[in-house]
């Protein structure tokens, strides 16, 4: 193992690892694996977690819901998943990615087994408050994944990893046809059984890193580190817009695809899949970038996208071909930010609390998640226009970009990145 120098303290205030004396191993076969199955099962995961977004319009007309009901129905998920994460990575500093990874795959399940009974409004809103332990499983690939590769190689592997967000997108893609198929209820057992499995995939090849260790002492106290580190609120900052937009639209866009254009369930649903598949694919792309010319730098350009891209979409009346473009280069540009913010994890945080900062990194991508499609619901049912609401969006990503490269100039933190 290489000799890796690193600071850190209780006061939260040196929470960073020092990269400029690392060395560049190769990854072996069985780090490969680990990459592999951890993204396999956070794809299942989230596909678990947006079981219900594709299916909404359909919800709605059923349940007779009002949008500010269905926009909290879907939302409800989302913050559950964000304060799920919080605790998810302070238990995977402890226990450990494998046996997380197959405690959260059958804890999942059972909700999702569970909406085979749901009949109404109550019983469906009960089911997605558990329907979110599937969002937060992503903290715990982070440092069960940056444990098998040294930093340099961080930003690409994570970001190959957050492709397991690409479940949002088979649900998308999958749910409305296998729901048209075969019904809705077998639909949902047939998630529930691949959850289940993947359960058991872990149980036999799961393996933490030769590296890994237990944390010791208190978990309270390593989430309170955590919580002091500015580098951990930093990350949050731009995790809760640049995160927080891609949960919300992939939440939301099939239901403003049909509110506001008139495609079909099955159109809107693909539409939204797409726009979800290429911010996953995006996430890579925005990792390996931060490998080769900084991360700080694909944080700018892509908040500065994001600013441009938001205000052009809400002045777009009808699905133009260039409305189209600009909603999926405002995908890509977020995929982007997504990447570069866990390349910044996996090379700054300390192995001991990764857990931690990266369960209050996740739940502040998820708390930005949950306030937009309700806000999209809300300026709809008054205006009859979603244009306020992604106005918003463009206005807070703004604020972020601006505190946060005030935040890149400290170089005793950012300097190597």
């Amino acid at each position: 193992m290489a000799t890796v120098k690193t600071t850190f303290s209780l006061t939260g205030k040196h929470l960073y690892s020092d990269m400029s004396k690392q060395k560049v191993l190769r990854p072996s076969p069985a780090a490969y694996l680990a990459l592999g199955i951890a993204t396999l099962a956070l794809i299942l995961n989230f596909w678990a977690w947006s079981l219900l977004s594709p299916l909404g319009p359909k919800l709605a007309n059923e349940l007779t819901l009002t949008p500010v009901m269905l926009s909290f129905l879907l939302a409800v998920p989302v913050i559950i998943g964000s304060l799920g994460r919080i605790g998810f990575g302070m238990l995977t500093d402890k226990f450990g990615g494998k046996a997380m990874f197959a405690v959260v795959c059958l804890l999942t399940s059972i909700p999702v087994f569970a909406l085979t009974f749901a009949e109404d409004y109550r019983q469906f809103l009960i089911t997605a408050i558990f329907l979110g332990l599937g969002g937060a499983a992503f903290v715990i690939g982070i440092p069960f994944v940056s444990a098998w590769f040294p930093p340099q190689r961080r930003g690409f592997v994570l970001g190959v990893y957050s492709m397991g967000n690409a479940g949002t997108a088979l649900s998308g893609f999958a749910t409305p046809r296998l729901a048209s198929e075969f019904g809705r209820d077998i639909t949902f057992a047939i998630v529930a059984a691949l959850l289940v499995l993947m359960a058991v995939v872990f149980i036999i090849l799961g393996k933490n890193a030769p590296g890994w260790k237990p944390t010791n002492g208190s978990a309270v106290n390593r989430l309170i580190t955590a919580a002091k580190s500015r580098l951990t609120w930093d990350l949050s900052s731009i995790y809760a817009v640049t995160f927080g937009a891609f949960v919300a639209f992939g939440v939301y866009l099939p239901v403003l695809l049909t509110v506001s254009y008139g495609l079909s369930l099955t159109d809107a649903a693909s539409r939204a899949a797409g726009f979800v598949l290429l911010a996953t694919i995006a996430r890579p792309v925005g990792g390996w970038f931060s490998d080769k010319v900084g991360a700080k730098r694909v944080v700018i350009g892509s908040l500065g996208s994001t600013i441009v891209l938001a205000a052009f979409v809400a002045l777009q009346p009808t699905l133009e071909p260039q409305t189209t473009g600009a909603y999926l280069s405002l995908a890509f540009v977020l995929g982007c930010a997504n990447g570069a913010v866990f390349a910044l994890v996996g090379k700054l945080a300390k192995p001991e609390v990764m857990g931690s900062v990266t369960g209050i990194v996740g739940a502040a991508g998820g708390f930005g998640g949950f306030l937009p499609p309700l806000l999209l619901g809300l300026t709809y049912q008054r205006t009859q226009s979603y244009s306020l609401a992604l106005i918003l969006l463009s206005i807070t990503a703004l604020i972020v970009l601006i505190y946060i490269t005030r935040r890149f100039r400290n170089k005793h933190i950012y300097g190597t990145v």
